[in-house]
């Protein structure tokens, strides 16, 4: 008889069998079957339940959006089972057993709640049974359910490449202080854990190399100044037209942003516009391109625009903070996370760089492009979309040149960046010559940021971008 199911029933268990074989009857007897069904070692395994443990945030479902296994197949501990979306961000799920997948309780974009069963996984019950709530169809447990992200009664949180490093040096997690947010261990505090441990030395953490500019006969020419207007083209879509209305549920990203803009709707928006002179700049940036590109980093305006705003941020720290739901306390925040709206397939994303007061502009345009290429994919984790402290948002890559941007909560201010455009101005001595000319648009939070603030944090900011050699007297 090959076990699939065990069903504890008092002292009584019943089996189902998948396969049956022909045997005497008189052979049996109750005591050996009794005896049989008492053994504690199962030699054909033990289905249990994987559930979809809490991921953080609040987050109480999520959408299926990828399966990377299928009934039948094998899968390791922390091997990739699924990936799902919430309204947040994208997230990869691990196994937490060595087994064979006997069943996905999902299909594609179907919605799965945390808690409830995500796949059945056969286990080898003699390589150690697995926690006794997991096991299909036995009787709820009093005490707390375990998930893959505990180890003894321990909370952990790690990612599985940690998990792995840990496993590999046969680390305890639950021994293993987290420096990460919310105690999250990070793979730093693995390999200083193993220093401790054995008196090694680690060494630095490797940075960019640094490299020299190339000489003058060997540069990359620059891009030809006279580019050719782009022209908007229509989305070659298919167009199905069937006379029916069609009701469709509020998922994902959008079903995020139907929760931050309503209670972005409580916020009093005060709005302030200005039109910035980028003809240094973009001289500049088309300078600095060539070298950029040399280092594999594509260098684009928006990280002189994120620079510029962290320094005007440490100014005015009022624009860099948030405040409570009772409108009594207000919290500076010491780190610049700058987030950038994105317009992606899924919808409109906010990643944000963390730390920006401590970075450079070329370490900013590095993590712009991670950024920017893990949005395209829909790949970006919780990490990159919260924790934001002030927003940028780039409406000129589209072709807008004045918005009013809606401010994310809990931050209490935003700004909104036009199209580029050559326009006619006037010099100190009256002559007319060609500007680059860009409109920002401001929105603020009212309640604690007036008038007179945001209008001198956009001039410093405006100075900053207008002339960009002046940014070198307050980079740190």
């Amino acid at each position: 008889v090959c076990i699939h199911r065990v069903r504890s029933c008092s002292s009584i268990r019943f089996i189902k069998s998948k396969y049956v074989c022909v045997f005497d009857k008189s052979a049996l007897k109750f005591s050996h079957q009794q005896r049989l069904f008492r053994t504690s070692a199962v030699s054909c395994g033990q289905i249990v339940q994987f559930k979809l443990s809490d991921i953080g945030e609040g987050i109480t479902e999520v959408t299926v959006k990828e399966w990377y296994i299928k009934e039948g197949d094998s899968v390791s501990q922390f091997d990739s089972i699924c990936e799902v979306q919430s309204d947040k961000a994208s997230v990869t799920i691990t196994s937490r057993y060595d087994g064979i997948i006997r069943k996905l309780h999902y299909n594609l974009d179907e919605i799965a709640y945390v808690g409830k069963p995500l796949v059945d996984i056969e286990i080898d019950a003699s390589k150690g049974v697995a926690p006794e709530e997991d096991v299909v169809e036995t009787p709820p447990m009093s005490h707390e359910e375990h998930t893959h992200q505990e180890i003894k009664g321990h909370k952990t949180l790690a990612t599985p490449a940690v998990r792995r490093l840990a496993m590999e040096n046969n680390i305890k997690l639950s021994e293993v202080v987290g420096t990460g947010k919310d105690n999250r261990i990070l793979k730093e505090d693995i390999l200083n854990y193993l220093a401790k441990q054995t008196g090694a030395i680690l060494p630095p953490s490797p940075k960019a190399e640094i490299i020299p500019p190339l000489p003058k006969s060997e540069t990359v020419p620059a891009a030809p100044k006279d580019k050719v207007r782009k022209i908007p083209v229509p989305v070659s879509r298919p167009i199905v037209f069937s006379g029916k209305d069609k009701t469709e549920p509020v998922t994902g990203f959008q079903k995020a942003m139907v929760k931050t803009m309503s209670a972005a709707l409580k916020i009093p928006h005060f709005g302030y516009c200005d039109e910035i002179d980028l003809t240094q700049l973009v001289q500049l940036r088309e300078e600095l391109k060539p070298l950029a590109q040399i280092r594999g980093v594509k260098l684009s305006f928006m990280p002189f625009f994120i620079k510029a705003a962290s320094l005007g941020l440490l100014q005015y720290p009022i624009l860099n903070a948030s405040l409570d739901e009772s409108c009594q306390h207000v919290t500076y925040k010491a780190s610049h996370n700058i987030g950038v709206a994105m317009d992606t397939e899924q919808g409109l994303i906010v990643p944000n760089v963390k730390n920006v007061q401590v970075c450079s502009v070329f370490e900013i345009a590095s993590e712009l492009n991670r950024l920017q290429s893990l949005g395209s994919a829909g790949q970006l984790g919780t990490n990159d979309l919260t924790g934001g402290t002030f927003t940028l948002s780039n409406i000129g890559t589209i072709g807008g040149t004045y918005t009013k941007p809606v401010i994310l909560p809990p931050e209490v201010a935003i700004g909104a960046l036009g199209k580029i455009q050559v326009l006619p101005r006037f010099n100190g001595k009256g002559e007319v010559f060609k500007a680059q000319i860009m409109n920002v648009s401001w929105s603020a939070d009212h309640r604690v940021i007036d008038g007179a603030t945001m209008a001198r944090f956009s001039n410093l900011w405006k100075s900053y971008l207008e002339n960009p050699a002046s940014m070198l007297l307050d980079l740190k």
